[in-house]
This record gives C-alpha cells, sequence and structure tokens, in this order.
C-alpha cells in the first residue's frame, strides 16, 4: 500500500495536486494523509504552554483546520470516490517543514505531493518557498504540480542526469513505480560540455540500463547547452507528462534552486516535478 502525503493550505492549487495525486494513483491500493499546519498569528498563554488540547482548552484554529479537511474529504468523496483509498486527515499546531519531517518519519511515507504556490503565489516565482524548503529539508519523494497543470497520464518521461550519481533502488525505485503504472517511456538527457564521459560516469549509465530494463527508455545527449536549455527544448519537441530528476550534492537542480535567486530564473515548470532525494 502506497502511503502518500497530501500538504494543503485550501489553496487552489493545492486542491489541484490533491486532485492529481487521486488520478496517479487511482489504480493503486494507497493511504492519503491530508495535512494542514496552523500557528496563531499572536502566541497566546495556551498555544505558548503547548498545544491547547492537551489543557482541554477549546482551540478555535485546530476546529476551523479539521472542518477546513473535511470539507476536503467529502469533495474527493463526491468526485473521486475509489474503493482502493482511503483518508486520514491531520490538523496540527506547527509549522510546515517540521512536521512533515515528521509525518514522513512516523507514516513511512512514499511520495509528498503538493502544489508549487501556496494561497499567494506570485506568477514570477517558479515555486514558492513552502515548496523550495520542502525540497531541500524532506528526504522523500517530492511531486510537486504546477497549478495550471490539468492531469495527463505520464507517458513520457524527461529524466535529466549528469551521470555521477551511483544509482541505487532507493533513487529509481519512485519512478520505476510510476512507470509501471502507465508503461511510460523514459527519455534519460545528459548536457555535455565537450567532455567524454568518464569511466565511472560510464559505469553509472550501464547501471540505469539495468535499474531500465523492463522499461522503455532511450537515452539522448545534447551538447554545449545549459541544462536550464536542453530542458525547455526538449519538452517543446517531445509531449513530456512529468520530470524527473534526482536532487543529489552539487546537482543541476540545487545550483538552480538553492544557489540562485528563485525569481531571476528564467525557467518555469508547467508539468509536474519529481525529485527524488539522493539520501534517504
Amino acid at each position: 500500500m502506497k502511503k502518500i502525503l497530501l500538504p494543503t493550505d485550501f489553496s487552489s492549487n493545492s486542491w489541484n495536486a490533491i486532485e492529481y495525486a487521486l488520478r496517479l494513483f487511482e489504480n493503486e491500493t494507497c493511504k492519503f494523509y491530508l495535512l494542514n499546519t496552523y500557528t496563531p498569528a499572536i502566541y497566546q498563554v495556551e498555544y505558548v504552554l503547548g498545544n491547547p488540547a492537551e489543557f482541554d482548552i477549546p482551540d478555535p484554529m485546530n476546529e476551523l483546520s479539521l472542518m477546513e479537511l473535511e470539507t476536503i474529504k467529502d469533495r474527493i468523496k463526491k468526485d473521486y470516490n475509489n474503493p482502493k483509498h482511503s483518508f486520514e486527515t491531520m490538523a496540527v499546531f506547527n509549522t510546515l517543514i517540521p512536521e512533515i519531517e515528521d509525518v514522513v518519519k512516523k507514516k513511512a511515507i512514499d511520495y509528498i505531493v503538493m502544489g508549487t504556490k501556496g494561497a499567494t503565489g506570485a506568477k514570477e516565482v517558479l515555486f514558492g518557498s513552502n515548496t523550495v524548503h520542502v525540497f531541500k529539508k524532506v528526504k522523500c519523494p517530492i511531486l510537486a504540480i504546477p497549478d495550471s497543470f490539468k492531469f495527463e497520464p505520464p507517458h513520457e518521461i524527461l529524466f535529466p542526469t549528469d551521470y555521477d550519481i551511483n544509482y541505487t533502488n532507493d533513487h529509481l525505485q519512485p519512478l520505476l513505480d510510476i512507470t509501471s503504472l502507465y508503461i511510460s517511456r523514459v527519455n534519460i538527457l545528459n548536457v555535455s560540455f565537450g567532455y567524454d564521459l568518464s569511466e565511472e560516469q560510464e559505469k553509472n549509465k550501464k547501471k540505469l540500463e539495468t535499474f531500465f530494463s523492463k522499461t522503455s527508455y532511450l537515452f539522448h545527449s545534447v551538447a554545449n547547452e545549459s541544462v536550464q536549455e536542453a530542458i525547455t527544448e526538449f519538452q517543446m519537441k517531445a509531449r513530456i507528462n512529468l520530470l524527473v530528476m534526482i536532487n543529489n550534492k552539487h546537482s543541476f537542480f540545487e545550483n538552480l534552486f538553492f544557489k540562485s535567486t528563485i525569481n531571476q530564473i528564467g525557467f518555469h515548470l508547467n508539468i509536474p516535478f519529481l525529485l527524488i532525494p539522493a539520501k534517504t
């Protein structure tokens, strides 16, 4: 049974991500955890002491959060009633990132599926700050869904790589699970800068062939382009439904999102993005 965490701030963007998850895993037995975290604007005494529920003190923010979560559950039941899917709601007095880290460990979460922006997402920003912090901090495969993207079966997957990773089952299983559901083709894209692959890179490339032996895959090599340009161009040529990357240290992803000013990046994703941590 897949365990999938769905953080929500009750925005249309987070509902769009929930819909994507329900469609993506519609033929899988899954338990979904609907999570909303809240912190009061002004910390009252009972909040400073701890969770108000511990002291039998009414907690209106918790009640409101639970009510909103139940509304989402009702909407799911109405629009996507699926006997393979079960749900648990979690309204928690905490900040989002520590709570997600805690739930991932306690519930052995397989995927986090979330929107790329929150309720106040600016269009020129690629990912909202919450999404970026989840990418950085949480050791779990994360599917980020753009707010304008409506579900498409991921038949064509783009997987950019520098072949610098000694691939393991942990790295590739989240991707292989999706390819097995949709008989997807994986387009493995390497961007080179005039140098031949090293012996280590060739070895890692061979490992990929072994992992993808039961999957349709193609190797692509592009020279003298930035990774951003290569991804954008490939998306224009082929109908890519899902971008997948492994967040290894010093990776393109890390350089792009954590060492640059987010809203200055001329690289805007309009397809779902699966980021797999290098270390779990």
